[in-house]
């Protein structure tokens, strides 16, 4: 297996587990009885980690570590965590071990894409292939659960004669309501397995040596380096808008769900419990394709406007969300716009930064970035959001989609409208320099 191969693989395990847990918590954690605080302090463990890692593992690894070591030893640990989750149900324990997750876990998603760009030739072209495999992965953690969230008691009793009857029992019963809550546990076990998996894969990826501080490094802690860079302006403009479209995605993923899942007379699509995940991976499938014409994008339109479409494609599919929920079909074809979004802007992002920050530093520029992707727009985003869907704009236990759905469709506009007036990036005439 080539270096490439082996980093698609690496790519593909790291989403897998993030995708495996992520789209169906927001409805399990009040099944368990669990207070819209204690909600939040448990999906705030995700963002506050990212924030945390920025100060400690991107800069262990930048400095003190080989990148792949410190993955085995993140998945290893942070895998035991997941599968501890399966099993509790008390707030305190399912937080800490939440917390621990997040804590390894991550830090790694910046780090697999430092162990990427260091063993790439050309990374602006090759990176988008390479990080197609963690598209590939989280739709891998989507599908089997068509088959696991099922009611078997209802496949039974249907009778079904013959593979094919047998099989349109089984997609055809979904579990719902309180069984679907319950059975959710299972996420964790596959999330667990899979970060156990990539902890023993990690020993065999191409070695990345940690860069001391010394020749090249004007300070000695990399992400010091990677903050002062926001002193450029265009360098700030981006870090900003970067914390209104993590902020807006992340919308999505609080929403989503329950949005998919709720009844149509109630606002919402219908959709049965097993076919959540999957209708939710449409845009990453249609993430991978984008990805395969992300560098000529970039070629073509430039940084900025590459950027745009990205944000844009945001605030259409709230759009479509807010006006046409009665349109299953439409409502499903528009998640193909998710897989726009991510590349065009969020993996743009990180090639820009690839691209604009010091070579010593790389791994703490992509965790300065993902403070505002993983950490802040994620924080603010699982703080307002529970407050919004609940209260702000629900009455009676009715949640009204469509007012809901207008609040991120107008702050994607204005994030668009900000990047396109304020974004100027400067032109680079020589492969990427020590800094702007």
């Amino acid at each position: 297996m080539n270096h490439r191969a082996k980093l698609l693989v690496m790519m593909a395990l790291e989403f897998f587990i993030w995708g495996a847990w992520l789209p169906l918590i927001f409805g399990y954690l009040p099944s368990l009885g669990f207070s819209p605080g204690q909600q939040a302090w448990i999906l705030n463990a995700f963002p506050l980690a990212a924030i945390a890692g920025m100060f400690f593992s991107n800069q262990f690894c930048d400095r003190n570590f080989a990148a792949e070591k410190f993955l085995a030893f993140s998945h290893f640990i942070g895998g035991a965590a997941m599968f501890g989750l399966a099993f509790t149900r008390s707030f305190w324990p399912f937080f800490g071990l939440m917390l621990i997750h997040c804590l390894l876990y991550v830090p790694t998603i910046s780090i697999t894409n430092s162990i990427a760009f260091a063993n790439l030739k050309d990374p602006q072209k090759e990176f988008g292939l390479v990080r197609m495999g963690g598209t590939i992965g989280w739709i891998l953690a989507a599908w089997p659960f068509t088959f696991i969230l099922v009611d078997w008691r209802q496949v039974q009793a249907a009778n079904a004669h013959g593979f094919v009857a047998w099989l349109g029992a089984v997609l055809g019963s979904g579990l719902t309501g309180e069984k679907l809550k319950a059975a959710t546990a299972w996420t964790y076990l596959v999330a667990g397995s899979a970060s156990l998996a990539l902890a023993v894969f990690s020993f065999v990826l191409p070695p990345t040596p940690p860069k001391k501080a010394g020749a090249g490094a004007a300070e000695k802690l990399a992400w010091l380096e990677a903050l002062k860079l926001l002193q450029h302006p265009f360098v700030l403009v981006l870090w900003l808008v970067t914390l209104v479209d993590s902020f807006v995605q992340n919308c999505y993923f609080n929403w989503t769900g329950s949005f998919l899942g709720a009844a149509k007379a109630s606002g919402g699509v219908g959709i049965a419990g097993n076919w959540i995940m999957p209708v939710m991976s449409v845009g990453q499938i249609a993430e991978i394709s984008t990805m395969l014409v992300l560098g000529a994008t970039l070629a073509r339109l430039g940084w900025r406007a590459t950027m745009i479409v990205g944000i844009l494609g945001q605030a259409v599919r709230f759009a479509v969300y807010s006006c046409f929920p009665q349109h299953a079909w439409l409502i499903i074809a528009v998640q193909i716009l998710h897989g726009i979004c991510y590349a065009f802007f969020f993996a743009t992002v990180y090639i820009f930064a690839e691209a604009y920050f010091p070579k010593d530093a790389r791994a703490s520029a992509q965790g300065l970035f993902n403070v505002m992707i993983l950490g802040a727009g994620a924080l603010l985003a699982n703080s307002l959001c529970p407050y919004l869907g609940q209260q702000v704009f629900a009455q009676d236990g009715i949640i009204n989609f469509h007012r809901l759905f207008l609040v991120p469709m107008t702050c994607g506009l204005t994030a668009a409208l900000a990047l396109a007036l304020f974004f100027h990036p400067p032109k680079l005439t020589a492969p990427p320099p020590a800094g702007p």
